[in-house]
């Protein structure tokens, strides 16, 4: 039998405006959309991108300070730039490229230059104010969903120059979502880091830095885990800092471009890498392994590129390798940099060039030790058919090989056989994959790298993650630990963190690893179904189902209890997912003695205290 054809005729040709373009298709414009439990979700890319705005009047010397204030889900910004222009202020908010920064006489090293982002902000809000004050004079616009409410005349005010903007993410494209203040002061902090002397205030707090880049690895790397003082070299466009740490294996990253945090690298990062490895070997006269220079190494890079290249509309990774204006390519800016400034600090820190080459050595042994039982451990992956017999991979990876489009690719670290069946059968085959452990992972406190390769269970799944060699190549974006909300469940929950913590903290540190929340009861009758999550939802749940016939009540135990038609429901729109998150000055090593260590009195004290706590709770 043929196959009848669809009908396609002028009927079904559209024409869509801005406003509904980006709402139809908001991830070209924001990546991935999310409930605020991620770092690199829609809601803070919509901060972001009224933030740059007012991070680029200050490069271009206007406006010191910003204010920001979040109250439930509505955000302000408040900058004292140069303000928008009040005769344009509604088209630059409403009107696809249209913008001050296609004039590169008014702002030349900034972030955005499409004349996308206040637009996308605005479509993507439920609410969105924007005002201008310039010269005594001001004026306002108000948008729902990018359609102009309302908008004043000009009118007299003694306020300073500036733009104020706030705005409430419209909850039929931001489902169920809530701000972390952990992840915007983080934002923040990186502003504050890039731009000396600039002072944000949000709700009360004040954020300012003296030292740049030093700051920001003083922050991330406590003291008693660095090898040496951190190592911090400024230029006219380059800004570096770094140091190695005594105790994580992989490389540590934080790279920008114009202030925005390229979180994917690029060309100045990649630059950067070359360019260490090619100092050390020409300081030390040896040619070392690449590898044995730059492990362990935590390190900072901003430069700042004349109209930048991005290779995504989240501008997560450079593609530029143009400086602009007469300056040279952007390796070669980076590599001559490095190069003059990096020897000239070796040559005169005598004890800083001691405890690199110590770290070089003791890395050389390392790998040359682990060299062998690496190869064996490749060897086995391959045996046990990684893909079919511990992965259930996700389709992203076999139709889509570009990073940018895994936001949403996320790794499942089940337990046991039916959790796994569940949510195997349950997943989005598309962009959820599932690895299953059998039994306790080892609790690897203490431990060298050679327990990675040794242990079947670890081996398989940094190979299913590809982080042998740091995280350039993650697989997944998201790795959520759905373990059972029991005594063993919780503790295989705390040896997997630990292993990540040990080995690969950086997982942590970047906002990867999730816990997956799942509901505890079910409350039902023959019209509807509450799922509890807590005490206190399954009490309420009852009372609002009492009034209409008795329920049902049932206590999950385990997620293997869950049938996989209810399963979806808890992994799909309405997963619920808690971000594991650690300060970011917290010595690893003390946090893991603590807790993973022997047992001490401290610790011992601790859980008493912190029990009675919880029983007082329970009274």
């Amino acid at each position: 039998m043929a196959k009848q054809q669809t009908a396609y005729n002028e009927e079904h040709i559209q024409s869509l405006d801005w406003k509904q373009h980006i709402r139809m298709r908001p991830g070209m414009y924001i990546g991935k959309l999310g409930d605020g439990s991620s770092p690199d979700d829609g809601i803070y890319i919509l901060v972001k991108e009224v933030l740059d705005n007012a991070i680029d009047e200050f490069v271009m010397g206007a406006g010191k300070s910003i204010t920001i204030q979040l109250e439930e889900n509505k955000v302000s910004v408040r900058d004292y730039g140069r303000g928008i222009p009040l005769g344009k202020l509604v088209d630059v908010v409403s009107k696809m490229n249209t913008g001050g920064k296609y004039d590169s006489r008014a702002f030349k090293k900034t972030v955005g230059l499409n004349g996308v982002g206040t637009k996308a902000v605005n479509a993507l809000s439920s609410y969105f104010k924007v005002q201008a004050f310039r010269e005594g004079k001001t004026k306002w616009a108000i948008f729902e969903r990018g359609e102009l409410i309302s908008e004043s005349e000009l009118e007299d005010t003694t306020q300073k120059n500036g733009t104020y903007v706030e705005f409430i993410p419209d909850s039929e494209i931001f489902k169920k979502y809530r701000f972390r203040t952990e992840y915007m002061v983080r934002m923040f902090k990186n502003y504050i880091y890039l731009n000396t002397g600039l002072t944000i205030r949000f709700n009360g707090e004040k954020y300012f830095s003296e030292n740049g880049l030093k700051d920001l690895l003083s922050e991330n790397i406590a003291e008693s885990d660095r090898r040496y003082p951190i190592i911090h070299l400024k230029g006219e466009d380059i800004e570096v800092a770094m140091t190695h740490s005594k105790t994580q294996y992989s490389e540590v990253y934080y790279s920008f471009v114009n202030g925005q945090h390229t979180t994917q690298g690029g060309t100045h990062q990649a630059a950067f890498r070359e360019a260490v490895v090619k100092t050390i070997r020409d300081f030390y006269g040896k040619n070392y392994d690449a590898s044995d220079i730059r492990k362990s190494i935590v390190a900072a890079i901003s430069i700042k590129v004349i109209e930048p290249v991005f290779e995504s509309q989240t501008k997560t990774k450079l593609g530029s390798t143009e400086m602009g204006g007469d300056l040279p390519t952007v390796r070669t800016y980076v590599l001559d940099f490095v190069k003059r400034q990096l020897d000239n600090f070796l040559h005169k820190n005598q004890e800083t060039t001691e405890a690199i080459l110590q770290k070089i050595v003791q890395a050389e042994r390392e790998r040359k030790e682990l060299s062998g039982i690496r190869k064996l451990a490749k060897e086995r992956a391959k045996k046990v058919s990684l893909h079919n017999k511990k992965l259930r991979d996700c389709r992203v990876h076999y139709n889509d090989l570009k990073k940018e489009n895994r936001l949403e690719s996320t790794l499942f670290i089940t337990e046991g056989d039916s959790a796994s069946g569940s949510i195997t059968k349950s997943r989005n085959v598309s962009t959820q994959a599932v690895f299953s452990l059998r039994g306790k992972p080892v609790n690897s406190y203490g431990l060298t790298k050679k327990v990675v390769y040794e242990n079947e269970e670890f081996n398989l799944l940094q190979a299913a993650l590809n982080i042998e060699d740091g995280l350039e190549d993650l697989r997944y974006n998201n790795i959520v630990i759905a373990t059972d909300a029991d005594v063993d469940g919780m503790h295989i929950r705390l040896l997997l963190m630990t292993f990540f913590l040990t080995f690969f903290p950086e997982l942590i540190k970047e906002g990867h690893l999730y816990i997956l929340e799942t509901p505890l009861f079910r409350v039902r009758n023959k019209q509807e179904t509450i799922y509890c999550y807590s005490e206190e939802e399954r009490k309420n749940a009852i009372e609002k189902i009492s009034k209409k016939g008795k329920p049902e009540i049932t206590r999950f135990k385990g997620l293997g209890e869950i049938s996989p038609s209810e399963f979806k429901h808890f992994i799909g729109k309405d997963i619920r997912l808690e971000p594991v998150m650690m300060e970011q000055d917290l010595s690893i090593e003390e946090l893991l003695r603590f807790y993973m260590g022997k047992n001490t009195p401290d610790r011992q004290k601790f859980i008493i205290d912190n029990l009675k706590v919880e029983l007082d709770v329970v009274k």
